[in-house]
């Protein structure tokens, strides 16, 4: 029994600690007066710097409307390139304040990790891109093939048991950095390359001959790809999940970066609540009332922000699918500000 009463109190103990280390990282950010994003090294659509630096993509946007709503100032971020590896054990540390790297939420990264994933910003699927001249038009006409993944990675573990339940075999071609799949790929080193669907759009445009390959039809898994923060902040947490449920909301109601100021004459009360006209909703978050319009204001609705980086106004051109608002087919969907 003193055992089992010594073991409790030391499991407080640790909670409390864990909490007192994360509860402050709005004062810290505010402190430092800039949002540490923990991004991916380089995807095209979702977080990559250009030769001047410059980042671009839907994870950089997100950051950037969580540095407007706290800081006022979208360009108050310092993005921090991370692998699949290192990515966790950075937020876990304290180096980054915020990860937005297309991670997929999974229990275990909630439950043995200490993490907690905001809401979802894109809702993926993996899948599968081979070259045109081998003539599959299904991965299940993948059996014995090589194929390239990357370690470390829920993708690893849906290959295997995709191929498992199929009674299929293949040979993997593991690499634990990205750009090392990529390239085995590219050279011929494997049949095929497997990753979420959104990653193989982005990497398509890298290769030698983009128009030589094709990402086949399944989707073999659920990849739902969210922002995460450390367990044990929950105003942190909120200040993260709202952020998103702003831009989901102020697309829901047709607000747009050009049309911010001109909405906040808007007689309409969940509008006028939104932008801060009507109540103090940010209060409760530690923010100004006007902390969703600042988000607009700064990068955009949600559709704004997706449309130019892999949508329509990209390279990538992915249709909105599941992305796209709950009452226009989609499963994007946000409470109310009220």
């Amino acid at each position: 029994m003193k055992h089992l009463l010594f073991a409790a109190l030391g499991a407080a103990a640790l909670a409390c600690s864990a909490l007192g280390a994360g509860a402050a990282t709005l004062d810290q950010v505010k402190q430092r007066g800039q949002l540490a994003c923990g991004s991916n090294s380089g995807l095209t659509g979702f977080g990559l710097p250009d030769d001047k630096g410059q980042w671009t993509g839907l994870d950089v946007d997100f950051c950037r409307a969580v540095a407007a709503a706290v800081l006022n100032d979208p360009a108050k971020v310092k993005f921090i390139p991370l692998s699949a590896k290192d990515r966790f054990t950075a937020l876990q540390s304290g180096e980054v304040d915020v990860l937005a790297r297309n991670g997929t939420w999974t229990s275990s990264r909630e439950s043995d990790l200490g993490l907690l994933f905001a809401a979802v910003n894109y809702y993926d699927g993996q899948g599968f891109m081979v070259r045109k001249k081998l003539n599959v038009n299904s991965a299940l006409e993948l059996n014995g093939a090589s194929i390239c993944v990357q370690q470390g990675t829920t993708t690893e573990l849906n290959l295997a048991d995709y191929f498992r339940s199929n009674n299929m075999k293949y040979e993997g071609v593991v690499f634990a950095d990205v750009n090392e799949v990529i390239k085995a790929y590219d050279t011929s080193r494997c049949d095929a390359f497997t990753t979420d669907v959104s990653q193989l759009y982005g990497e398509r445009v890298k290769l030698v001959n983009p128009d030589e390959h094709v990402v086949l039809p399944e989707v073999i898994s659920k990849e739902p790809l969210a922002p995460a923060v450390r367990q044990g902040d929950d105003q942190w947490f909120d200040i993260v999940k709202w952020t998103h449920f702003a831009m989901i909301n102020a697309e829901e109601f047709g607000i747009t970066k050009a049309n911010v100021d001109e909405k906040l004459k808007s007689d309409d009360p969940g509008v006028r609540r939104l932008l801060g006209v009507e109540g103090d909703f940010g209060k409760g978050l530690g923010l100004t009332k006007d902390w969703a319009y600042r988000i607009v204001k700064a990068v955009g609705n949600y559709g704004e922000a997706f449309e130019r980086n892999v949508g329509q106004g990209s390279k990538l051109k992915i249709a909105r699918g599941l992305n796209n608002l709950w009452n226009k087919g989609g499963i994007q969907y946000a409470p109310p500000v009220r």
